[in-house]
């Protein structure tokens, strides 16, 4: 199983972006698909999840400002930012959970994809 992330870059500061995150192999579901981020020299926290029925959580500092959403016959996450802020550059990472029906389920992370905004 592979989850490529894309959709990182430079923006100035109240500008946009989305995120996209692609699950391949051999899935037999996934569960919860999300993001993390971490900035330089900090520890690694959450930013958005989405379950396969579709109920979501935000962390506290992108509510009203990102959207997670999720397209289960293409095993792909999606996080539509909006007034992005320059705390917000990080490295976004793409997490699902994932059953593969063999191995059970279990964690598995993206590459991630590299957010910088600008003042």
């Amino acid at each position: 199983v592979q989850l490529q992330a894309s959709g990182g870059g430079l923006v100035q500061a109240g500008g946009s972006l989305r995120l996209s995150c692609a699950a391949s192999g051999s899935i037999f579901s996934i569960n919860v698909m999300g993001w993390y981020r971490q900035a330089p020299g900090k520890l690694r926290e959450l930013v958005a999840i989405i379950r396969s029925a579709g109920s979501t959580n935000y962390a506290d500092f992108v509510k009203g400002r990102f959207t997670i959403s999720r397209d289960n016959a293409k095993n792909t996450v999606y996080l539509q930012m909006n007034s992005l802020r320059p705390e917000d550059t990080a490295v976004y990472l793409c997490y699902a959970h994932i059953s593969t029906g063999v191995t059970g389920s279990m964690d598995y992370w993206g590459k991630g994809t590299l957010v910088t905004v600008s003042s």
